[in-house]
């Protein structure tokens, strides 16, 4: 069965105008730029940049074991757990 195609438009400044002018394929440049916007969006604000009251209440327990962290080799930010493992009491070894 083939998908029902819809026609979205928007409106753009002059400048966007402008800078698409030497796009070929408008239409094809958009669906890819959006495709890649929507595969990274944050999960959590989808994109807003704001977060609900209960996301902030979510956020703040998972921060208290959790660094926001520039990498080393890349220099891109990235969540790190800093929360230690539990020790294993009581673990008995097998001797055969």
């Amino acid at each position: 069965m083939k998908r029902k195609t819809e026609v979205v438009t928007f409106k753009v400044d002059e400048t966007m105008l402008e800078a698409m002018k030497g796009i070929s394929n408008r239409s094809g440049f958009i669906r890819s730029a959006l495709l890649s916007a929507l595969d990274n969006t944050c999960p959590l604000c989808k994109g807003t940049g704001i977060l609900t009251p209960k996301q902030s209440e979510h956020w703040e327990g998972f921060a208290k074991d959790h660094q926001i962290k520039e990498c080393d080799d890349c220099h891109e930010m990235h969540l790190v757990c800093t929360k230690k493992s539990a020790p294993v009491k009581n673990k008995k070894r097998v001797k055969h």
